[in-house]
């Protein structure tokens, strides 16, 4: 059986994820999903929606995105192909890391994911062009529960590797967090 190793990382609840592969002459074959082995480890296991984000230019920002009560959402990133800058915000007030982040590179090579739980919001910067990144998400989109943090938010503090070439509008106005 194909393993999913689970790293957890400074922030409480969210994951490093790795897969164990089969590598033979024609490459590997590897596990991405298993809802058995996140429920194991007592993580959110319901998925309910996917999306794709591909990403043209180097230096692209997206984020730092989450949903409101009583529609949070636990995310899953993986990066298919290109090189990610991820960045995870506690914002869950009872956790010992509130307020806190984190940063973790994703590549298409590395073949790890991020498991964030309900309450931890999430942004990223593209390292290379044609990047492309697959969520996976236990909450439908919410419109009106959309949230953000500003990439640039005084409260937080967070180093980006580049200087950013692309934002949205929506992203580059969310007000201070405090």
């Amino acid at each position: 059986m194909l393993l999913l190793i689970f790293n957890e990382t400074r922030i409480p609840g969210v994951f490093i994820i790795e897969s164990e592969k089969i590598i033979d002459a024609r490459g590997f074959f590897a596990r991405t999903w298993d809802k058995l082995e996140f429920a194991k480890k007592k993580l959110n296991s319901d998925i309910v929606q996917c999306s794709i984000s591909y990403n043209r230019q180097k230096a692209t920002l997206r984020g730092i995105h989450y949903q409101g009560f009583p529609y949070e959402e636990t995310k899953v990133v993986y990066c298919l192909t290109g090189k990610t800058y991820n960045v995870v915000v506690d914002l869950r007030k009872n956790s010992l890391t509130f307020k806190k982040w984190e940063s973790h590179e994703l590549s298409g090579d590395s073949y790890k994911m991020i498991y964030m739980p309900k309450g931890v919001a999430h942004g990223f910067q593209t390292l290379v062009n044609d990047t492309v990144l697959f969520y996976q998400m236990s909450q439908y989109h919410m419109p009106k529960h959309y949230r953000g943090i500003r990439w640039n938010d005084p409260t937080f503090n967070i180093k980006w590797p580049l200087k950013i070439s692309e934002i949205s509008k929506r992203d580059s106005s969310f007000p201070n967090f405090e």
